[in-house]
Parts: C-alpha cells; sequence; structure tokens
C-alpha cells in the first residue's frame, strides 16, 4: 500500500501542528504518511519561491499527489475559505483531474482560525469542493469520536479544526489533537478498505 499525503499551508505554524498530528494518526493506523506543503503565493508577478524551501516540509509536486493512497488537506481559514496558498495549488491539478488519478481515494481536511466563528466549517467545506470534482470519497469524523462532544474551541464533523487566536499563538487543546489523530487513523483505515 502505497503512503497518505498530508498536504498543508501554514503561516503560524498552527495547521502545520495539524498535519504532524494527522500524520501520526495515518501512522497510527499502519499506513505511512508524508508530509508536504505548498509555497507562498505573490500579487508581485517577479515573487518566486526557492524550490526547496528553507524549513518546514518540502514543497509537494503532483507526483505526490497522483501516487498517493489518501489525502489529508490543511489550510487556515481566510475569510471562511481556504487560504490562496492552497487554492492555487489545487487549480494546478487540472492534468490529474483529466486522468482520474484521484477517482475513488479517501481524502479529508482540516483547519485553524483566529476566532472560534472565523469559518472553521466554511473552509472546511470549500476545501472539500475540487477534492469532490476529483472523485476522492471524502472522510470526517463520527461522533463516536467523543472529543467533538466536549470540545469547547475547535472540532467538527467536516474534520478537525484549531482555534488559534487573534495572535495566532494558542495551543492545541488536547480535544483538537486528539481529533487530528482520529482523522489520520480514519484515513488510513479508508484507504485500506478501498484499496
Amino acid at each position: 500500500m502505497s503512503y497518505i499525503l498530508v498536504l498543508y499551508y501554514s503561516r503560524h505554524g498552527g495547521t502545520a501542528e495539524m498535519a504532524h498530528l494527522v500524520a501520526r494518526g495515518v501512522e497510527e493506523g499502519g499506513l505511512e504518511a508524508r508530509i508536504r506543503a505548498v509555497p507562498e503565493v505573490s500579487p508581485t508577478c517577479e515573487a518566486v519561491a526557492p524550490s526547496v524551501p528553507g524549513s518546514g516540509a518540502p514543497y509537494v509536486e503532483l507526483d505526490d499527489l497522483r501516487h498517493c493512497a489518501g489525502l489529508a488537506l490543511g489550510s487556515p481559514t481566510r475569510f471562511g475559505n481556504m487560504a490562496a496558498p492552497m487554492k492555487h495549488f489545487l487549480d494546478t491539478t487540472s492534468a490529474l483531474w483529466m486522468s482520474g488519478a484521484l477517482i475513488g481515494k479517501p481524502a479529508g481536511v482540516f483547519t485553524s482560525t483566529s476566532s472560534l466563528h472565523g469559518g472553521q466549517e466554511s473552509t472546511l467545506l470549500s476545501m472539500m469542493l475540487p477534492l469532490l470534482h476529483h472523485g476522492m470519497v471524502l472522510v470526517g469524523l463520527p461522533y463516536s469520536e467523543t472529543a467533538l462532544l466536549t470540545t469547547s474551541s475547535g472540532g467538527t464533523p467536516y474534520g478537525p479544526s484549531h482555534l488559534a487566536g487573534a495572535e495566532s499563538n494558542l495551543p492545541l487543546t488536547e480535544e483538537e489533537k486528539q481529533l487530528c489523530r482520529a482523522l489520520g487513523r480514519r484515513l488510513a483505515e479508508m484507504a485500506r478498505k478501498l484499496a
């Protein structure tokens, strides 16, 4: 069996931490996790990101997505939607859509917001749309994950979420961590069942 791709964009570190927890859950579920990031985008045409990031996860390549057994997609919220760097990357995946490379593979989403009502659920839903167009099988979090019932910060049935606070510096709560790992385990389980 191949790997689960954990693909994220993070500016202040909260989404990156969530990605590592999702990856841990994937590995607890018995599959390899491959962590990748998307580079920044800029409204200045001359700005070009280096091909290798200075720190953090390597940048994603289309082949990382093409060959995965499943996908966990994470982005902070920008006005109730995914961040532009993630949307920009997804906009480059037309060749995968045309070949049907992702059809039938499981996918889940996760997000981080500055405020509790900052668009967590709408961001998760916005990230699901291109995955549905690719024919992926969406995996959420059932309420058998009891952290959904006890959380007072992030966490939704659509996927894990994190309340980062106005300064984007709040640590993940225990419930948020549990839900990230649960998504990873569910993706690993579903990838095996769908293979």
